[in-house]
């Protein structure tokens, strides 16, 4: 199935998780926070979030400074 990761199409297992989704692109998983479909999904949660064809995921990584 395919899910678009800031603008890019991925394909990827069905069933896949958040969790195995950011592993696979080799994105961290401390300091990254990321949206599905337009709603934050908290960090907690990444292990067990289905993903779904099509979703659109927004992966943000925390930037510091100020």
């Amino acid at each position: 199935m395919n899910v678009i990761v800031n603008g890019n199409i991925f394909e990827i297992a069905p069933n896949s998780r958040i969790e195995g989704l950011l592993k696979s692109l080799d994105k961290p998983l401390n300091g990254s926070a990321l949206a599905v479909n337009g709603e934050i999904i908290s960090r907690t949660k990444w292990a067990e979030y289905r993903l779904c064809e099509g979703d659109n995921i927004s992966l943000f990584q925390a930037i510091a400074g100020g």
